[in-house]
């Protein structure tokens, strides 16, 4: 059955016949990309995650400061060697009520939930994309129904972090039996809100949880709001155009049809909307960069120059990432010009970690030393990229070209660019990582040389005995400070090899009406509305 919106809405006001509708108890937001599915172990995108969050929760959960914090799980432990994590379970934690259960009624969340769960991402049968964050679990036990135990086949440090993540949400065994393959249409949560109806590509309305378990401080229920409603208008600028009509209460991020119309060239709120609006910014754990392969055996690499790490550096040398921020960018975000690492992890260290800044002499010279002065008898550098990033890369193309260089820009649809990096088909081409989890380890898996594409991230097939010495250090370090050491020096010692060109430091980046509030974020770019008041 295909619902319009006129139904949608008809219904989302029906459901509640004793109240009047209230506007101000609504947030709406759009998700121009769509939602494929509503089950956490498919969370694998931030409009997916976004949605989940608010209908699921897990044994921890990630402050404003990416500090852990408990959620389902009240405490933990973890032993001396790393080995075993054992969390003791809150007991006022229930399901939405759903007619998989007994009589339509909920059900109390036990450890035995949390091991189904679990073991459901990690089964070849559903084929899960999480199914790599137990990878270092050796089993689940449940003892009883309040203490749950993670044993683990060698120490990992991030692991803690990375149980925050929505893979790691429970789910009821009833609810997955009951549905089948429609769970991820029909979901069952313990989380602020609960799934009401979903139109696909129309319109998704979730609503309160009114026996959530979480408080404020002051001791008040949670959440304040009433439902929650999503749309999905696909083009960025009808959807902007809705926000400024005030139907939409967050835009989140920026698209180059409206950017600037609302900032500036600093990246300021344009005065006619300072009044209406708020912006929140903050660090967001996303690098963008170009990649080089760097893998002679690869018969599409032969003769190619960027086997060259002196032609590499000159490229990390040969363009100004400060102009082109200002310029491009509206100064959203921060240029790259150290390593890897992004802001707003502990491990990012402009002391420790040496990067590249704009030096076109430095460049030259490098040029020059590895046999091309100024650039004579260099071949054309082919630089493959989707159409989202196309100024990006011409102006990098025309940068360069002054040292020297010149550089080819191809653009290729996404789909096709991912696969064809995946399976080493581009010898230089843009990327982009988001941190799945909150620890610099997370970026520096991308060098390690057991993660060679295509089963796991390391795309430029880097591989240095040194830097995996270092990384399996690291990975078993289980002091902090003393790992965040091993972490500068890997990725310092990456950025010498330059098998990547950072480009910048992303930003999170939500603009919201100013009768909203508690609208908070970190650095994951998770959207959490169980704070959220509007018209206050």
């Amino acid at each position: 059955m295909r619902y319009t919106l006129f139904s949608i809405l008809f219904l989302l006001l029906a459901c509640s016949p004793q109240k009047q509708y209230d506007d101000s108890l609504i947030f709406r937001y759009n998700e121009a990309a769509g939602i494929t599915s509503l089950d956490p172990a498919f969370s694998r995108n931030q409009a997916n995650i976004w949605a989940v969050n608010q209908l699921f929760n897990g044994l921890v959960q990630m402050d404003d400061d990416l500090k852990v914090q408990p959620c389902i799980a009240k405490s933990w432990e973890i032993s001396d060697s790393g080995m075993a994590y054992t969390f003791h379970l809150r007991d006022d934690v229930l399901f939405h009520a759903n007619e998989c259960f007994e009589n339509d009624e909920q059900r109390r969340v036990v450890a035995e939930d949390f091991k189904y769960s679990f073991e459901r991402v990690q089964s070849t049968y559903l084929a899960a994309p999480g199914s790599w964050v137990f990878a270092n679990v050796l089993t689940f036990d449940a003892p009883d129904d309040s203490t749950f135990v993670i044993y683990m086949k060698q120490p990992f440090p991030p692991f803690l972090g990375i149980l925050s993540m929505k893979y790691c949400s429970v789910v009821p065994e009833e609810a997955v039996n009951y549905y089948g393959n429609s769970f991820r249409e029909k979901p069952v949560g313990t989380g602020p809100f609960y799934f009401k109806i979903w139109a696909e590509n129309e319109k998704l309305v979730l609503r309160k949880n009114a026996e959530y378990f979480e408080k404020d401080e002051e001791g008040n229920n949670l959440p304040y709001l009433e439902s929650v409603a999503i749309s999905f208008i696909p083009d960025k600028q009808s959807a902007f155009l809705e926000f400024i009509k005030g139907n939409l209460d967050l835009i989140s991020g920026i698209d180059a049809s409206y950017k600037d119309e609302l900032l500036t060239h600093t990246g300021e709120l344009q005065e006619r909307y300072a009044e209406s609006f708020n912006l929140y910014r903050q660090p967001y754990l996303n690098t963008e960069y170009l990649a080089f392969l760097v893998d002679s055996s690869q018969t599409i690499m032969e003769g190619s120059p960027i086997l060259d790490v002196r032609i590499r550096q000159a490229i990390n040398y040969g363009f100004d990432r400060k102009k082109m921020m200002r310029y491009l960018r509206n100064n959203i975000g921060e240029p790259a010009n150290y390593g890897m690492i992004p802001r707003g992890l502990a491990s990012f260290d402009t002391s420790r970690v040496v990067g590249y800044d704009y030096n076109p002499e430095k460049a030259k010279a490098l040029l020059a030393e590895a046999g091309y002065p100024n650039g004579a008898g260099l071949p054309p550098i082919k630089l493959q990229t989707n159409a989202s990033y196309l100024d990006l890369c011409e102006y990098i193309q025309g940068e360069v070209a002054g040292i020297g260089i010149k550089m080819e820009v191809e653009v290729t649809p996404p789909s096709t660019l991912r696969q064809s990096i995946a399976t080493s088909k581009v010898p230089f081409f843009r990327a982009s990582w988001i941190g799945d989890y909150p620890d610099g380890e997370n970026y520096l898996s991308l060098f390690y040389s057991e993660n060679w594409a295509p089963n796991g991230p390391n795309y430029t097939h880097f591989k240095n005995p040194v830097f995996d010495s270092l990384y399996q250090r690291a990975t078993a370090e289980t002091n902090d400070s003393s790992r965040m050491v091993l972490y500068t020096k890997m990725d310092s010692l990456v950025m010498a090899q330059a098998p990547v060109v950072p480009l910048y430091y992303d930003q999170v980046l939500r603009f919201y009406p100013n009768t909203v509030s508690g609208l908070g974020g970190n650095a994951m770019n998770l959207l959490d509305l169980k704070r959220v008041r509007k018209g206050e």
